[in-house]
């Protein structure tokens, strides 16, 4: 048998600044986000009061935000080290370029080639 009494440390220090009141204010910014896409998408787009390509621009701003907020507070890359950080946002970079220029060709081709 072991002398030490059981320990009721968790080990969460690292998730010190994760508090309940964290967690309900993101939940807050993603509902606000997730409700102003709502707007846009069933009141602003069908009215004609924005283009479906400024509508669309702000569609991918705020899906990005609700990523950030989504990625760093509950699945905790916020409290990651700087390395990991710089490691994922580069390669997230990287993916998000080459799939942009990916749609760019794509869309190239396919207007500039004879059909066969």
């Amino acid at each position: 048998m072991s002398d030490h009494a059981p320990s009721t440390e968790h080990g969460h220090g690292e998730h010190e600044g994760l508090s309940k009141k964290k967690i309900w204010q993101v939940f807050g910014i993603l509902l606000l986000i997730t409700v102003i896409e709502f707007f846009i998408a069933l009141w602003v787009l069908p009215h004609g009061y924005m283009s479906h390509g400024v509508g669309n621009f702000f569609y991918i701003a705020l899906t990005l935000v609700k990523a950030f907020y989504i990625v760093a507070y509950f699945m905790h890359l916020k409290y990651e080290k700087l390395g990991l950080q710089l490691a994922l946002t580069v390669s997230f970079i990287f993916i998000f370029y080459f799939t942009t220029l990916m749609l760019i060709e794509g869309g190239y081709l396919h207007l500039h080639m004879p059909l066969v």
